[in-house]
Formats: structure tokens, C-alpha cells, sequence
């Protein structure tokens, strides 16, 4: 009897569960540039808008016939508008400004992520020592304002209280792709670490001197910033999504040692992980970290991720399949390896398909493997590239109607 081909949902969720499907599975996340660049909506509301940006991703779902969606991004205030001042366009220019009621202003590349400028021109970022831990929560680097302390969203003015803390819009885009796309396509979301919130907040720079200069002040900072992230987790269970990345891109050894990696990552992202577990115990939960990883993916597994996404390749980072497969084979599932770099953006259609070609040799036996690009899709990568990268694998991604 012939095999029932399956949905693009049920594909990423045997993959995820250490399992052999149809076919290998494949989508990427795609770099806010490249939204701004090859869908049809406008920077500005792609940015501001919770539903024009889902409306984006799912189109561009579509366009590379994805099996998944990363929604990257928080829900938008949707009363954003009554804080606007004007927008200006330079001649020549390829940037939009939004000017602000405060005096502040926002620059939306037409090929970038947008920043939030103090009127000054500067971006504000607290000090380490003004820091009180206990006022910790949650710290969102892409909200649609700059990080605050205590922090506050968009344009509120007060700190909300913990109990209360994240918006009820905070998870609108997540609920609008799913609305779009129904059971057909696995939905996913992203948090960010307690290690990466810290960084955010402070700025790597000074953050980083403050593990060494207080230790024990910024394990207490992590502690709060681990309990915000599981409140967040549990809400984005509520709102449905399939699977959740915990963002860890600062957690490599292009900017931490293995040492710090188990002092000031590892317990914390356990804690994370098995706090949203403990209210969602069938939500995958897997981890994103860029750079030089092929060091510590042990330690990543002893936090209990269930999947292990990027792998950057040298030049990238230190990650080759080949000796990573027997680490994590059976363990957690694989997700990417592509080099969105030198494969995708200065690579050509022979160059795209060999790499497809070698990850699926490498890791599609047995299944448990997403086909990605091990980092994001930068915004002018060709999307026929995309195309045909996912093309590849549904060609040769295949399981010969043996899965399980």
C-alpha cells in the first residue's frame, strides 16, 4: 500500500520527535531584511504591525513551501499610531525615519532590522550597578521602542508588575499566522535565553564585564530573567505554537568559554526548559546558538533542548555534521548546517545543490533531521536559491514510504 504523504505539521513534528517522516522536513528562519525585500508589504508595516508581518510570513512560507514558520517577533501594540509624529524619506536615501510624539525616532532600513534612537542619537542601556535583580522579568531587545529599566513596552510609562507583565497583543502575530495557515504548517516561536536577555539589557560589552566583576549579582539577574522567559514560554504555549526556539546566539565560544558556558547558561536554560514543561509537557523546546558550538554540544544537551538548531559550519563556526551526528543522533533532533554565507548569498544553484546534497547524505539517515540554513536568511539572498534549496529536499529528501 502506497505511503500517505504528510502534512507539513505532522512532517516537523516526527522529525522533532526523533522519528523518520515522508521526507526530510526544511524551512529557515529569513532575516527581517529579507521580509522588507521580497514580500509584498512595506518595512514600516511589516515592523509596526502584527498582521502585516504575518501576512509576510506566511507568504514567503508559500513562496519557499516551507514546513514551518518561525514567528520571531513579539505581537505590536495596535495602538501604536496615537504615539506617531511623522515619517521622512531622504532623497537617495534607502532608510525610513518614524519620528516619534517624545522626540525620539525609529531608522527602518529597507534591507534591515530597525533600530529605536534616543532623540540624542544615542540608544540607552542601563549600567550593571543600577540594576536591581528583584525588578528583572523579561527583557525584549526587538520590542518597538529601545530597552528601558525598569523595563516598559512600546510607550507605556509604568513597569508593569510581574504577574501582569507581558501585553495581551504580546502574542497576536503567532495567533494570526496560525489562523492563516490552520493545521496544515508547524508553527514555532521564539524567547530569548536568560544569558542573551542579560546581554541585551546591559550591552554585550558591559554585561559581559559584569560576569566577571559581580558573578553573584548576575546570577541573580539570570534567576529573574529565567522566570520571565518561563512565563513567556507558557504563554506562547497557550496561544498554540508547536514548538519553541529558546534563543541562545551569545552562548558560543566566539564570545563565552565552555566554563562560563556551564556557569552561566547551562543551569539556567534547564531551569527554563523544564519550567515550560512542567505546563506544556508536549511542547518541543529546542535551542538556537550561532558561531563556534562544536565544543560544548554536550553541555546543550545536558539542559534538556530537545533540538539543536544552526550547526554553523566552518568558516561560519565550528560545526561539521559529520562529527556532530554522532553526538545527537537519538538525543535531540538536528536542525540547519546549511552555510547561509557562503552557500546562499555569494553561492550559485551547483553550489546550493552539493550542500543539500551532502546534509542529507550525512544526516537525513535515520531521521530526526530538519533541513535549514544553520542562521538566518540574510536579506539578499536570491529567494530562487531558496527555491530550489527546498526543492532539493522534497526531491531528494524522501524515506521511501518507510517511516514512523
Amino acid at each position: 500500500m502506497p505511503a500517505i504523504e504528510m502534512t507539513s505539521r505532522q512532517r516537523v513534528q516526527v522529525a522533532m520527535d526523533l522519528g523518520v517522516p515522508d521526507r526530510v522536513p526544511t524551512f529557515c528562519q529569513l532575516a527581517m531584511g529579507h521580509y522588507f525585500l521580497h514580500s509584498e508589504g512595506n518595512p514600516f508595516d511589516l515592523w509596526m504591525r502584527s498582521e502585516s508581518l504575518a501576512d509576510a510570513m506566511v507568504a514567503m512560507q508559500r513562496r519557499y513551501q516551507f514546513d514551518g514558520i518561525l514567528v520571531n517577533l513579539p505581537g505590536r501594540d495596535p495602538d501604536f499610531e496615537k504615539h506617531f509624529d511623522r515619517i521622512e524619506r531622504k532623497e537617495g536615501e534607502k532608510e525610513t525615519w518614524v519620528w516619534w510624539n517624545n522626540g525620539n525616532y525609529t531608522r527602518i532600513p529597507d534591507d534591515d532590522n530597525p533600530h529605536y534612537f534616543q532623540s540624542s542619537g544615542n540608544r540607552y542601556f542601563p549600567t550593571f550597578e543600577e540594576v536591581d535583580p528583584e525588578t528583572l522579568w523579561y527583557v525584549e531587545p526587538w520590542d518597538l521602542t529601545d530597552i528601558t529599566y525598569p523595563y516598559t513596552w512600546a510607550f507605556e510609562q509604568e513597569p508593569r508588575p510581574h504577574e501582569d507583565f507581558f501585553p495581551s497583543y504580546h502574542s497576536d502575530t503567532i495567533r494570526a499566522v496560525r489562523a492563516k495557515v490552520g493545521d496544515s504548517i508547524s508553527v514555532q516561536s521564539e524567547i530569548f535565553s536568560p544569558f542573551s536577555q542579560l546581554l541585551e539589557l546591559l550591552n554585550y560589552e558591559y554585561a559581559l564585564m559584569g560576569l566577571l566583576d559581580d558573578a553573584g549579582k548576575s546570577h541573580a539577574m539570570l534567576s529573574q530573567l529565567t522566570l520571565g522567559a518561563i512565563d513567556l514560554g507558557k504563554r506562547h504555549g497557550a496561544a498554540g505554537v508547536d514548538a519553541l526556539l529558546i534563543s541562545s546566539a551569545f552562548a558560543g565560544g566566539g564570545l563565552i568559554s565552555r566554563g562560563d558556558y556551564e556557569t552561566f547558561v547551562l543551569p539556567y536554560e534547564r531551569e527554563l526548559i523544564q519550567g515550560i514543561h512542567q505546563q506544556y509537557p508536549e511542547l518541543k523546546i529546542y535551542t538556537h546558538t550561532c558561531g563556534a558550538i562544536g565544543d560544548r554540544l554536550d553541555l546543550m544537551l545536558q539542559t534538556g533542548t530537545q533540538g539543536i538548531d544552526t550547526l554553523d559550519p566552518p568558516p561560519l563556526g565550528t560545526v561539521e555534521l559529520e562529527d556532530a551526528c554522532p553526538v545527537l543522533k537519538g538525543k535531540a533532533f538536528i536542525k540547519g548546517n546549511i552555510d547561509p554565507v557562503n552557500t546562499l548569498l555569494y553561492g550559485d544553484e551547483q553550489v546550493v545543490r552539493k550542500a543539500v546534497e551532502h546534509r542529507l547524505e550525512v544526516a537525513k539517515p535515520g531521521g530526526g533531521y530538519i533541513l535549514s540554513t544553520a542562521c538566518s536568511v540574510a536579506p539578499a539572498v536570491r529567494p530562487e536559491l531558496i527555491e530550489l534549496m527546498s526543492g532539493l529536499t522534497r526531491e531528494l529528501g524522501g524515506y521511501g514510504g518507510c517511516y514512523a
